[in-house]
């Protein structure tokens, strides 16, 4: 879909910013905004480029740089780190061979953390795109990783 046609879905108010921005990483196959897709809703909302910038560096949903098919989401809120979650983390960055932020070789997996999940009572938790994990353990993440890397 064309940044016009994403831009077309909304009124061009201030009040859409987070919808439309939310559309344009949807849109990428990188999961990301880029620097056109910035100057693009900033013409169409009338604001400054600094202003939507600031915006999208504002939210941790939102990257400026390319991600992987498979975005990892890690909660570190108190009830999983406290059921393990810093111990996964630390299996994750070995297993996947990065550090957070960053994305493997193969573009598969991009490693992040999360502030909350919301769904502690079955902590440790993570979320890959759009689809929770809890109650985690090294077995499970590496089944939930090799299935994604199957469906590739």
């Amino acid at each position: 879909m064309s940044r016009e046609t994403i831009l077309k879905k909304f009124e061009p108010s201030l009040d859409n910013i987070l919808y439309i921005l939310h559309e344009l990483q949807d849109n990428n196959v990188q999961h990301y905004i880029s620097k056109e897709d910035l100057k693009t809703c900033a013409e169409y909302l009338n604001l400054p480029y600094s202003y939507v910038h600031g915006v999208a560096t504002f939210y941790t949903m939102f990257s400026l740089k390319p991600r992987g098919q498979h975005i990892i989401r890690l909660c570190d809120s108190p009830p999983c780190h406290l059921m393990g979650s810093a111990s996964l983390l630390d299996y994750l960055k070995k297993k996947l061979n990065i550090e957070i932020g960053e994305t493997t070789a193969d573009s598969l997996f991009t490693l992040e953390l999360s502030s909350c999940l919301g769904i502690c009572g079955v902590a440790p938790a993570m979320m890959i795109n759009d689809e929770m994990f809890g109650n985690l353990t090294p077995e499970k993440v590496d089944a939930i990783l090799e299935e994604r890397r199957k469906s590739r």
